[in-house]
């Protein structure tokens, strides 16, 4: 519905519908297909969650107040439960985009993953599992601004019903 009322606007003002969905989060597929992707440019889909944050503290120092302190002290959530938060699916960002850098942008591993960042093989495997298992998404995902050396959609692209997971 949400989407729908977006786009209708959009097209009622000549408008173009930005999505909010961050690298991090289509990499792992937490964002919802019509929902949160709907529209028609990806701003920050390649932008790491934890790169978000950076960037916003930057924007607060140069304009007080822009973005709610809120923001950045909530803990992450996708608000589709009560209480619900995103490290209760998914490691802590800083974690997260780590592993997210090892495999998606320097082709490592899993067990190189693990061992160069001190972290669970079962934690590893898991995130590279869940990015494997959401290309579906994000070959559906709105146009992105390239940022990283592998954007999604423009510098990493696999197919959709494979199965080659590691």
């Amino acid at each position: 519905l949400r989407g729908n009322t977006l786009m209708a606007l959009s097209n009622k003002w000549n408008a173009l519908v930005l999505t909010t969905g961050n690298k991090s989060e289509l990499a792992v597929g937490y964002c919802t297909l019509y929902g949160d992707m709907c529209g028609g440019l990806a701003v920050i889909s390649d932008v790491p969650k934890t790169l978000v944050y950076q960037l916003s503290r930057v924007a607060n120092r140069r304009h007080p107040g822009a973005i709610p302190e809120s923001v950045f002290t909530k803990p992450p959530s996708a608000e589709l439960r009560p209480n619900q938060k995103d490290s209760d699916s998914l490691p802590e960002y800083d974690v997260l985009d780590r592993i997210l850098r090892g495999y998606i942008e320097e082709y490592q591993p899993v067990a190189r993953i693990a061992a160069s960042e001190g972290l669970p093989i079962e934690l590893v495997r898991d995130v590279v599992n869940k990015v494997d298992r959401n290309e579906y998404k994000r070959q559906q995902a709105a146009p992105g601004l390239k940022v990283t050396t592998k954007a999604f959609g423009i510098g990493r692209r696999f197919p959709i019903a494979q199965r080659f997971f590691e």
